[in-house]
């Protein structure tokens, strides 16, 4: 199949007006197809000649201006229509499409608890093409118009309100102009619950067997989507352009949501069955701001080509979280950010695949290298680039910008050079320089600094490895002569890196100076010698969450760039994670510490140690919650302890009680989770899984029961998970990533180690056949992970050099190669 390129959809632009789509879906013809009409009404501005584009399993038949073509004449993903006459156009399609198992397109899938079947679409980039023929390209926007055929006792939801004619028949209301990504449908037996806000509907919508989980948390839900909607319409001059509002939680989704305009689809692990922390409520919340975000900045006013992704995703990742601050009871979602999302952006911007925040257009010159933009830089990065750029600018201008913009673009279509030329409208500072500086380059600053005790005074000074100027702040701590351990603020002040001179305090030197206090910048920091030795006997001390944040992130960075003992870091967390009150800094040092120290950066030798530094720290951490005044802490406690148990004993205890002592009772995701590790550990086999599954036959459970069975310490049940992963295309997306998940697991090295080898052409060859989708999972989740070492290493670099993996694939492992080699490294240092 063909990828469109750049310079494809710059000619076929400036050739033709695309006006309306009148698309007729039929869901009722069998379980693998559907059948699809459209209709195209489009202008050429001059004869010539363009493409359409369509994947079908079928093309029935197609007309221009009334004259059948030759259907057979379909070359891959293309129609050609060639000697177009200058004027009006009208192209008639009819195509008989495949379902999907993947994420893509229209995706098909039978709730195994009660046998309901549910579709809905994902048409990202280039996916359209799998539900309707389609001049598939952002830029040429057009009004939709929808009808679908589904079965009895279905609902069908759309972009626009949706009216039931009856005899399965649905008719959507025609959409403003949109660009050919972003058309949705879902349809199936919902489970519904609506409302009405500002005089729009809102619905929230899921799969029956999800229905009463959807209703204990509707209220919570409809809350964050009012606040966030208000919130907006204080920040923008331009009204929600949109006739509705539903958000659906569809199965086996491949993100963690899609801003398609009125129809905002979810994953469904978003509809809680089990027990949560409230970061995962926040992280919840935070994707129905970053979605909602998305009907101005994406939906509203949309890239022209691929390279502008950020333009989108920035700014709903900066809008999502600034406005949960501001609106929601979710006032420290900074921290979150901080400690979790951002080293997202900080760890793919030091790898050879890093790009610009904005890259040059002839960068991304094809949708196939487009798709590999959808990463940390795009997203973290984006938005942490913003958000300096709020504090440099100030938010009056930077929101004046916006407005400027929005009211300039709106349905239409925009660029980083039209954004920029907005927000110079809005300010005297030089936009177009910070532009340059901050969305043009790449790799991250680091902020070293020194501090010098001087006669009645102090001094800072700051180094600079990098080329940025940065505004940050900086945060001067005491200890408190009181209650040893704790710190107390003494100041804060703002600097302008690089330094013009150093900066001179009064009084005496601080026992802890922390740049980037607030983590207003995108960078490294590192601590000066007798700051780290006050973090280390005082971390948990600090009164902020956010600083102490910038604090474990500095010491994380410590850790991947060599410069900190990974044994030191799990000391540090031991010594300070039980008195720690933040839930999002525990759970981001837990994971750190957990997935990568443990798992890659320690040799084999030392894993077990790290394991009893883990559990050590759990169980102090349970013990300071066994009053129950923070459940999250003890459920986050509980989960950590699970993963790192490296006897049974307790686990198995666990279970056969149904419940933690002291709580919480184990519910289907502790369940789950205790039977993966005890099937790592060789304690439980095919029996106890089965019954298991009897249990909890839902599709969560199925994932489950996939995971434990690829987990189990066998040479048989090895190497069926591996014939299910790279032989069989049956899996779904969800259990091919629940299977590769159970598959590699440090304690199991020599067992799998037969297959490290084998990885690289089977995944070459699945990714191949199976998509875009699958080989992101297959690079992701299938990895040899934790295979740490020279040889692993030199397979994989083997494969990039003579393989030829299909881009999706290939982005993945030249990140993980590159993590490869951070791990080993770090092994060396």
């Amino acid at each position: 199949m063909s990828v469109l390129t750049r310079d494809e959809a710059q000619t076929r632009a400036q050739l033709i007006d695309v006006h309306r789509y009148t698309i007729d879906l039929d869901l009722t013809t069998g379980e693998e197809t559907f059948d699809s009409r459209t209709v195209i009404h489009f202008t050429a501005r001059a004869a010539g000649d363009t493409f359409v584009e369509l994947k079908p399993a079928e093309l029935r038949s197609l007309t221009l201006d009334g004259q059948p073509l030759d259907p057979a004449a379909l070359d891959g993903n293309r129609y050609a229509l060639t000697a177009l006459a200058a004027g009006d156009h009208e192209l008639r399609v009819e195509a008989s499409m495949r379902y999907s198992r993947t994420g893509e397109g229209m995706h098909r899938f039978t709730d195994p608890t009660d046998g309901e079947r549910y579709v809905y679409t994902q048409l990202f980039m280039e996916d359209v093409q799998r539900v309707f023929a389609a001049f598939d390209q952002p830029d040429l926007k057009a009004v939709f118009a929808l009808t679908v055929t589904a079965p009895e006792g279905w609902t069908v939801l759309g972009n626009g309100i949706a009216t039931h004619d009856g005899n399965g028949r649905w008719t959507c209301a025609p959409t403003p102009p949109l660009s050919t990504y972003l058309v949705a449908v879902a349809a199936g037996p919902w489970h519904s619950v609506r409302t009405e806000h500002a005089g729009l509907p809102f619905g929230l919508h899921v799969r029956r067997s999800l229905g009463a989980y959807l209703d204990a948390d509707a209220d919570e839900l409809f809350e964050i989507t009012r606040q966030c909607y208000d919130r907006y319409h204080e920040k923008f001059e331009e009204p929600y352009p949109f006739d509705s509002y539903d958000q659906a939680f569809v199965p086996e989704f491949n993100a963690g949501a899609m801003e398609n305009p009125g129809l905002v689809t979810f994953r469904d692990e978003f509809v809680y069955r089990s027990a949560v922390t409230d970061t995962q409520r926040q992280t919840r919340a935070m994707v129905v701001a970053h979605e909602m975000a998305h009907m101005w900045f994406g939906d509203l006013v949309t890239l022209r080509w691929w390279d502008d992704i950020w333009l989108n995703e920035s700014f709903a990742e900066y809008m999502g979280y600034q406005t949960l601050t501001e609106a929601t009871r979710f006032t420290d979602t900074w921290v979150d950010f901080g400690i979790a999302r951002k080293a997202w952006g900080y760890d793919a911007d030091q790898r050879p695949s890093t790009h610009p925040v904005a890259p040059d257009p002839d960068a991304v010159p094809d949708t196939a290298s487009a798709m590999l933009n959808f990463d940390g830089i795009s997203y973290a990065k984006g938005a942490s680039a913003l958000r300096q750029l709020v504090a440099w600018l100030g938010e009056k201008e930077f929101l004046a910008g916006i407005n400027i913009h929005f009211k300039r673009h709106r349905f239409g279509n925009a660029t980083l050079a039209d954004f920029i030329d907005s927000l110079a409208q809005a300010t005297d500072r030089d936009v177009h320089a910070w532009a340059d500086v901050w969305l043009r380059t790449t790799g991250v600053d680091t902020l070293t600094p020194s501090v010098t005790e001087t006669t009645g005074g102090w001094t800072l000074g700051i180094d600079r490895d990098g080329s940025r100027p940065h505004r940050i702040t900086v945060g001067a701590f005491d200890s408190d002569p009181i209650e040893p351990g704790r710190l107390v603020l003494r100041d804060r002040f703002d600097v302008d890196v690089p330094l013009t001179e150093h900066d001179v305090r009064p009084g005496r030197r601080p026992s802890l100076v922390v740049l980037n206090d607030g983590d207003t910048a995108y960078a490294k920091v590192r601590l000066d010698t007798a700051s780290w030795a006050t973090a280390l006997r005082s971390l948990s001390g600090i009164p902020d969450p956010l600083t102490r944040a910038v604090v474990w992130n500095a010491a994380r960075d410590m850790v991947r760039d060599g410069e900190l003992a990974p044994t030191a870091y799990l000391e540090a967390a031991r010594a300070h994670l039980p008195r720690e009150t933040d839930l999002a800094v525990v759970q981001g040092v837990l994971a750190f510490a957990a997935g990568q120290i443990a798992d890659c950066y320690l040799p084999a030798e030392q894993r077990p140690a790290a394991l009893a530094t883990l559990t050590d720290t759990c169980r102090a951490l349970l013990r300071h919650t066994e009053d129950g005044s923070d459940p999250g802490l003890r459920l986050t406690a509980v989960r950590h302890f699970i993963d790192a148990a490296s006897q049974p004993a307790s686990i198995q205890e666990w279970l056969a009680d149904g419940s933690v002592p002291g709580g919480p009772e184990l519910d289907p995701e502790l369940r789950w989770r205790i039977l993966t590790r005890l099937a790592v550990l060789g304690a439980v086999g095919e029996k106890e899984i089965a019954a298991e599954l009897d249990r909890d036959p839902s599709a969560t459970g199925q994932e489950g029961a996939a995971r434990c069975h690829a987990a189990l310490p066998t040479a048989e049940a090895k190497a069926a998970a591996w014939s299910r992963l790279f032989t069989s295309d049956d899996l779904s997306n969800y259990l091919f990533t629940a299977t590769a998940q159970g598959f590699w697991q440090p304690e199991q090295a020599a067992l799998v180690r037969e297959y490290v080898p084998r990885y690289y052409p089977d995944a070459v060859a699945l990714a191949a056949r199976r998509g875009p989708a699958i080989a992101e999972a297959a690079g992701r989740y299938a990895f040899p992970l934790h295979a740490v070492d020279a040889e692993a290493l030199a397979l994989g670099e083997a494969c990039l050099r003579e393989a030829s993996p299909i881009p999706a694939l290939r982005r993945k492992l030249v990140d993980q190669l590159d993590d490869l080699k951070r791990a080993l490294r770090i092994r060396g240092a």
